[in-house]
């Protein structure tokens, strides 16, 4: 072999080297949720007007990280931490932790950072923490665990059942605002030192954002009008008699004044990418 060549061969080397030196370790994600992540395998459900959730959109930019879903429809964490046990969670490199919208609705007392530390069981949001972490440890030890605290939210109608419909989190419910179940939630991160990514204070998540508009009918005319946050705040809505309010146009970063949309997928899913691209 002539000095050409094996000097060819020499850069050959270094290159496959430097290339394999750059490949990601293959990481195995489960995504702990509320229906914010069940609905990323559940598009239907969302009368497909999202087309693909956070985790689908972490995995596009991050493809060496593979996810599994453990979002659970309306579920608090208080309703994870009491089934813990069987959810079948198994060992994963990451896992993260998007709870507490639910935990604020149905009025569950928020606790203080005490009860995480003190381990005082589910009868908190604080409490409950604490018991989906300790069993995420217990799984892996040396795994990334990733807080994700609530985003702020609209007034919320379900697009198939008007029925089932709530206000914002621009007034407090059960004496509790969510800004404070977010504020615990970062807590408990630096408490632990885990990383924290924190939606509740995201600007382009802010209420105002949320949807373009609700459709209402004026309350003097009943004319329907396109209100704008906070305009359409104490406006009546009545489910058996009035149209859905956010039809698609009104879409903005969610698709029904909670739940993403695709522009609001991408805004999770790009502060996702920005910590779990260090992993």
């Amino acid at each position: 072999m002539n000095k050409n060549n094996m000097k060819n061969l020499f850069i050959l080397i270094v290159l496959v080297c430097l290339i394999s030196s750059f490949k990601h370790k293959e990481l195995t994600w489960i995504a702990i949720g509320d229906s914010i992540t069940y609905l990323n395998e559940h598009l239907d459900e969302t009368g497909n007007r999202i087309t693909k959730g956070y985790m689908t959109r972490v995995a596009e930019k991050l493809p060496h990280i593979h996810y599994s879903n453990q979002g659970h429809n309306g579920w608090t964490a208080g309703g994870i931490a009491k089934e813990i046990e069987k959810l079948g969670l198994t060992k994963a490199d990451i896992y993260s932790v998007f709870l507490g919208t639910n935990d604020w609705w149905s009025g569950r007392p928020l606790g203080r950072l005490e009860d995480y530390q003190h381990n005082t069981g589910n009868t908190t949001v604080y409490g409950s923490f604490r018991l989906i972490i300790d069993k995420l440890r217990s799984l892996n030890p040396q795994a990334h665990i990733l807080l994700i605290t609530p985003m702020q939210r609209g007034d919320f109608v379900y697009l198939t059942n008007m029925k089932n419909n709530a206000f914002g989190s621009y007034k407090a419910k059960n004496g509790q605002n969510l800004e404070s179940f977010a504020n615990a939630i970062d807590s408990i991160g630096r408490y632990e030192h885990f990383q924290v990514v924190d939606l509740y204070h995201t600007r382009d998540l802010q209420l105002k954002k949320l949807v373009k508009y609700k459709r209402l009918k004026d309350p003097k005319t009943g004319v329907y009008t396109n209100y704008a946050y906070p305009k359409f705040i104490d406006l009546p809505f009545n489910p058996e008699t009035d149209e859905y309010p956010y039809p698609v146009d009104a879409i903005d970063r969610t698709y029904d004044g909670l739940h993403p949309s695709d522009k609001g997928y991408d805004v999770i899913s790009r502060r996702l990418v920005k910590v779990m691209k260090k992993y």
